[in-house]
Parts: structure tokens; sequence; C-alpha cells
């Protein structure tokens, strides 16, 4: 049976064989789990030379399905720079390897690459910085000298403008309008010119401190002026600081190659233009450290809160006194990817806050009426702020709308800020506009104007404040040229009182008079100096030269009335000497011709008029030709024996004399106006 058994088992063996086989078949052998590594900490840290990492480098690695792989080993090796020799990591039995970077003698970023031993494609990347030790240093300086640059840059670019613009600027912030439209084109296309509100806001309370503008006149202008102070935001925006170089280039061949004086003035504004974008160049180098610096980008998170942005971009721009250059700032940021849209909005509305703190310095000395003037710019940008301030979220969405290539608000981009610049500005001065009367009445409400008694020997129209501008300070000066032209034009119309009408009230009037002209030439000339001084404009050199010198001339006058006509009519009144009729007569008219040629001069600077220049010139020659025919006849008298001619001979004499001495002072001034005009060729005044 066994046997039986056995012989059955043996023939059907192929068949169980074939079966096993078939079956074996089915069944699919395992396939081994792939790793994976995951960096868990230590990438992407910084340190200074010399100094270890304070984190070490920890890789886990991980089957697919999440299980730890424990005892497994990876490579790891410098790949830049590149090291041949590479160490192995043994994982731990929770699945992590620990990485302890050398310390590192050379700045720059290194690149280890970690990988699986049996899998080189298996890998991750660290990246670990090395400053220089004195990186806080030279980060500082960096930033500090970048801004200063861009000042420099932006003063350069301003004063190069005005310059070029000449007299077109002067006649244009002479011809204010009550009309609020036209005060907010004409507030943003000067803004647009000087390349700053804060100048512009300073010049209305200038302006309006010398009672050359009335408080109602400047609201549309400093509407206007938000307005145009966007467009060098707009122009920051651009990302052209690889050309910066080009323009200073240009901007040198522009000055030092061409002789032409208005093509020099644009020369000087495309060389700033190419400094103000090598300082941003120089800003954002010196940033780049902070992209990964834990605390700083802690402090920028912060600035997600509005109120918080509002603050420390209105702090930030009263302190550097510029809008334009924090918002500069705000942009080289953008460009590193160190802020938000939501940051960087609400610290420009604060930019556009504290720029008013520059008008409000201005306003401190100044009168009432011209603290109206800061009033009512700090107010509107309060009330600008305050309504944006709810806004803000719909406002985000409106720019991040404007700029296509944008999704979503984590980092802005240099054009969105610009963008929120401008559109804000313009909404703010669309919301207001229609309010301007009810605005104004609003502040004299709140701060009233008063009738201030006038200080004596105070100066009317020149204040340092404009000197940032300097066409407009030689506007100034001269509007007080024409004051001290027409308190000597008193002296010389009071002084022949005393000989022809025995009238000792002008005495003390007439002593006054000579310090206030003291005074004036004081301060006159030392701000005419300082005109000279601050710009490279050589036409405007040459005009705070010519008007200088009118002040000598004129303060000269002055002396001879106080110190010599004054004396003498002090001695006639004590003496019981007269005139004749005739040669009191003489004298009365003589004295009328000499307040004519005082008159005229006045119209020459009033303008810089040539032609009543020329005509002035005339007028002294027959003027002094008079004066040897009324000569001839005091001679004449003298030898016809009239008593009175013979008693009041000498003073006849000396105050004739002295006329034409004070004539030809005034004289003067016309003449070196047309000598200078003819010989330099400074500017082409009216013919």
């Amino acid at each position: 049976m066994r046997k039986a058994l056995f012989l059955i088992i043996l023939l059907l063996s192929p068949v169980w064989e074939s079966l096993l086989l078939a079956r074996n078949d089915s069944i699919p052998e395992p396939v081994p789990e792939t790793i994976s590594l995951t960096i868990l900490s230590g990438d992407h840290q910084y340190t200074r030379v010399g100094h270890p990492f304070e984190t070490t480098v920890k890789v886990l690695a991980s089957y697919s399905t999440g299980v730890t792989v424990a005892n497994f080993p990876l490579h790891v090796w410098a790949v830049d720079p590149e090291y041949q020799e590479k160490q192995i990591l043994i994982t731990d039995s929770a699945g992590m390897a620990t990485f302890i970077p050398a310390v590192m003698a050379e700045p720059g970023t290194f690149r280890f690459q970690i990988s699986a031993a049996d899998s080189p494609d298996t890998s991750v990347m660290i990246h670990l910085n090395v400053r220089k030790s004195n990186w806080v240093f030279l980060l500082i300086i960096g930033l500090f000298g970048g801004l200063g640059l861009f000042l420099l840059g932006m003063s350069m670019m301003s004063e190069g403008m005005q310059n070029s613009a000449g007299n077109r600027m002067r006649n244009i912030l002479s011809k204010l309008t009550y009309n609020r439209f036209v005060a907010l084109g004409l507030g943003a296309f000067v803004t647009m010119i000087i390349q700053s509100s804060s100048a512009t806001n300073v010049m209305l309370v200038s302006f309006v401190n010398s009672k050359l503008m009335r408080f109602k006149q400047t609201i549309g202008v400093i509407m206007g002026a938000a307005i145009g102070t966007t467009i060098t935001a707009q122009i920051i925006a651009f990302k052209i600081t690889d050309y910066a170089l080009l323009f200073v280039a240009l901007g040198l061949a522009m000055q030092y190659m061409v002789k032409k004086q208005p093509v020099k003035e644009i020369g000087r504004a495309v060389l700033g233009f190419g400094i103000l974008f090598f300082g941003m160049h120089i800003m954002s180098e010196s940033m780049n450290p902070l992209r990964d610096y834990e605390p700083f980008l802690r402090v920028i998170l912060t600035m997600q809160n509005p109120v918080l942005g509002i603050l420390v971009g209105a702090l930030f721009t009263a302190l550097i006194q510029s809008s334009s250059a924090f918002i500069g700032i705000l942009i080289i940021l953008s460009m590193q990817g160190l802020l938000s849209l939501d940051a960087a909005i609400a610290l420009l509305i604060g930019a556009n806050v504290g720029t008013s703190i520059t008008a409000v310095l201005a306003s401190l000395n100044g009168s009432r009426e011209a603290k109206q003037v800061a009033l009512a710019h700090t107010l509107f940008k309060l009330v600008g702020a305050v309504i944006i301030l709810f806004l803000i979220n719909p406002f985000t969405g409106l720019i991040t709308m404007l700029d296509p290539g944008v999704s979503d608000t984590a980092h802005a981009n240099p054009r969105q800020i610009a963008n929120a610049h401008t559109i804000y500005n313009f909404a703010l001065c669309l919301l207001f506009i229609p309010f301007t009367t009810p605005f104004s009445k609003f502040i004299s409400w709140i701060y009233p104007s008063r009738e201030e008694p006038e200080e004596p020997f105070s100066l009317k129209y020149i204040d340092d404040a404009l000197l940032k501008a300097p066409i407009v300070a030689l506007d100034a000066a001269r509007q007080e040229l024409i004051r001290m032209m027409k308190k000597v034009y008193f002296m010389t119309e009071k002084i022949i009182h005393p000989f022809t009408d025995k009238d000792p009230k002008v005495f003390i009037p007439l002593a006054r008079a000579e310090e206030e002209i003291d005074f004036l030439r004081d301060a006159i000339s030392g701000y005419l100096l300082t005109i000279s001084q601050n710009t490279l404009a050589a036409d405007t050199a040459e005009e705070a030269f010519i008007m200088m010198n009118a002040v000598r001339e004129y303060e000269q006058i002055a002396d001879v009335i106080s110190k010599q006509l004054l004396k003498k009519a002090k001695s006639w009144y004590e003496k019981n000497y007269s005139f004749s009729e005739e040669g009191k007569e003489e004298l009365v008219r003589y004295h009328q011709h000499t307040l004519t040629i005082l008159t005229e001069a006045v119209k020459v600077y009033e303008n810089f008029d040539l032609k009543a220049a020329r005509k002035l010139k005339i007028q002294y020659k027959t003027f002094r030709e008079e004066y040897f025919e009324m000569e001839q006849h005091h001679y004449d008298r003298l030898k016809n024996n009239i008593e009175k001619t013979h008693a009041s001979s000498k003073t006849h004499l000396e105050i004739i004399t002295l006329l034409r001495v004070i004539c030809s002072h005034a004289t003067n001034t016309s003449r070196i106006l047309l000598y200078k005009s003819d010989h330099k060729n400074i500017r082409k005044w009216p013919q």
C-alpha cells in the first residue's frame, strides 16, 4: 500500500511543481521604501567671522510612510566653495543626524549638501551665511551714507531745476490767485520743480508771514504740493539704480563741457538725479543682510499694525524732514522683499503726516497767519490719515488690483508703493478741494489771526527758510531791497523841510530811519552773501552781487542825509538864515527832480528792467547839467548883491551838491545792472 502511495506521489510531482511555480509567480516581490531628507534646523542662519553658528544643522531621514530611519549613513560636503573631503553622519534612533559646521575664517555664503549614502539623488542643500565681524557698523554707515547721497542728489536736482527755470519760477510764484483749482495746479507744478513738498509749504509760510500772500490762498497750493511730491516717488520706483553712474557721468559732462548756463543747470539736475539713485543703490546693498535677520524681521512684522506703522512713518519723516527720502527707503526695503504692502501703506501714510513738521518749525517765529498755514497743512494730513485708517484694507486691495503681476500683499513692490502714494494724495485732494473755503474758515476759527504791530527794524520778506530755494530767496531779498530803497526815498523827501519850512519835526524820524537803514543793510547783505555761497548757478550769484551793490549805494545815500544834510539842517534851523525866493524855488525844484531819480531807480529793481535803467542814466545826465546851471544862477545872484543869497550861499551850494551825490549813488545801481547784463549775459532781463 505504501509502495503504491509513493508511486502515485512520484508520478504527480511534476504537476505539483508546476502548480507551485505558478503560485509563486502570482505573488509580487516586496518593493523597498524610498527615503527622504528633511531639514529640521540650521538652514539660512548667520554668524560672524571667527564665531561658531548658534544653531546646529539637524536633518531627519524617514521613509515615505513617515517611519524614521535609524542608524542610516548620510554624506555631507561643502559645495560652494568646494571641498574634496566628505563627512559621514549617522542618524540616531529617532532618525535624526546632527551636523556642526566649522568656524569660518572668511565672510560669504557657504552651501553644504547632505545626501543619503546609497542614493546621492536623495539630498538637501544647507545655506550658511558668514558676515564680517563689523557688519552692523558697515550696515549703519552704508544706510546713512546712502541716505546722505540720496538727499544730496535730491538737493542738487532741485536746485538745478530751479535755476534752469529762472525767472519763470519767480513769475509763477508771484501770480498766485484765489482760484482753488489754479492754486492746486500751481502747487503741484512748483513742487515737481523743486522736488519737495516741505520746501513748498515752508515757502507758503514765509510768503504769508511776509504778507505776500493771504492764508486763504495757500489752501489750494498745500493740496497741490501733496500731489506734486508723488512724482518724485514715481521716479524713484523705476529700477534704474544700475544706470545711476551713467547719469552721474552725463550730468558732469553737461556741467563742465558746455558753456551755456541753462544747459549747465540742467546738467546739475541730471547729476543730482544720478547721485540720488547711486545713494539708493548703496542703501539697498547695505540693507541686504537684514533679509534674514530675525530681530529686524520681527520689527517689520509689527508694522502690519496700521496705527503703529503710521506713527513710525511720521516720526522717522519728521526726523529727516523729507517724505521723499523716507518713501525712497520704503522702496529699497520692498526691493529686498522685506516689506509687506500693508506695512508699506501704513508707513507712507505716516510719512505724509510727518512731512508737516517742517512747515510747523518754519512758522514758530512767524505771525499768527503763518502759523495758520502750518496748522492747515498738518490738519489736512492728519484727517487724511484718519480716513485711510478705516479704509486701509479696501485701499490695499485696490493697489493690488492695479498691479496684475502681484496676486498677494505678502511683499510690496516699488511700483505698488509709488502708486499707493499717488492715489492716496490724489484722492485726498479730490475730497478736500470742494471744501477749501469752509476749511480755511475752520482754521481761522480754531486759531484766529490778530493784528500784530510791526516790530521796529524787522525784516518783512527775507526768511532763512527760503534759502532751500535760491531763486525764491533771491526774489525775497529783492523785495526787501526795494523796501529799503523806499525808506531812503522817505529820508530824501523829508530832509528838505527844515531848510525850506524851518520844520524840526523830521529830525527824530530821520535819525530813526537811518538806524533802520543800517539794520536792513546788514540783514540784506548777509542774506545775499549766503545765497551766493549756497548756489553754484553763476547768474544767481551775479544777481546777488548786483543787489549787494545796490544795498551799499543806498546805505551811502542814507549816510549823506543823516551825517551831512541832517547836521546842516539842525544848524540851519538854529540860525536865523533864509534863502532868497528864487534860490528857494530852485532848491525845491531840484529836490523834486532828485525824488524822480529815486523813483525811477525803484522801478528798475522792481523787474530788473533794463529799459528803465537806460532811461535813468539819461535822466541823470540832464540832472547833472541842471546842477551846473543852478550853480551858475547862484553865482549870478551873488554878483547882484542879493543879501539873502550872501548869507545862505554856502548852505545852498552844499545842498544841491549833496542832492547830486544822492542821485549819483541811485544811478550807480542802474550802471552796475547794465554793465553785468552787457558783459556777463547773466540773465535775459526785460529789454
